[in-house]
């Protein structure tokens, strides 16, 4: 599948109707998630028949984006019940069968539970900014425990740096494979601006 053809069925996914703040929920672009997912693809090798798991999924695009490009099984993991019903029904009617949800608090869950359970880890979590401080890290190392072999992740460019001292903490190689504008639009009440470039 070419970008271009990626990028246009994922703006056809349905994205949150009422996001939650608490949560940090806001939708991942289609060009964005298109791009991320490209990349892994085509120049790492880490979709295609893995087993793939989306943190903080959402509404799912990461997953349907990553199912089109044919892993073996996307695992969508959210503690969000609005959001999981809005990406069953974008799985469905794109009608793929290799997607399956779980409700779960990725924060919460004992650390062997998933321990090394899948082949690759896709996210756009929580920036830990507004709320939640450190929930992004959380989310990170829920990953590593997770993956058997890569995590993609998501970041705001302000915390590239503490990434990559927490990456050292941890033993882990980091490495930035691209840097992608995030045109955030307003979706809260105190959003000032119609969009905000991240």
């Amino acid at each position: 599948m070419k970008l271009k053809e990626l990028e246009g069925c994922l703006q056809q996914v349905d994205v949150f109707e009422n996001p939650k703040l608490l949560l940090e929920q806001y939708p991942t672009r289609p060009h964005i998630a298109a791009c991320m997912l490209y990349t892994i693809h085509n120049t790492f090798n880490d979709i295609e028949d893995k087993v793939v798991a989306d943190l903080g999924c959402g509404c799912g695009v990461l997953s349907i984006g990553a199912a089109m490009l044919g892993a073996g099984l996307c695992l969508g993991l959210d503690v969000d019940e609005d959001a999981l019903d809005i990406f069953k029904t974008n799985a469905e009617e794109f009608e793929l069968t290799n997607i399956d949800m779980i409700q779960c608090d990725v924060c919460s869950m004992p650390p062997d539970c998933l321990s090394k359970s899948v082949d690759t880890v896709i996210m756009n979590p929580p920036f830990g900014t507004k709320h939640n401080k450190g929930m992004d890290m959380t989310f990170l190392s829920t990953a590593l425990q997770m993956a058997r072999n890569s995590v993609y992740s998501l970041h705001k460019t302000s915390t590239r740096e503490h990434i990559k001292k927490k990456a050292a903490d941890w033993k882990v190689k980091m490495e930035v494979i691209a840097e992608l504008r995030y045109d955030l639009p307003a979706s809260y009440k105190f959003h000032k601006k119609k969009s905000l470039p991240c």
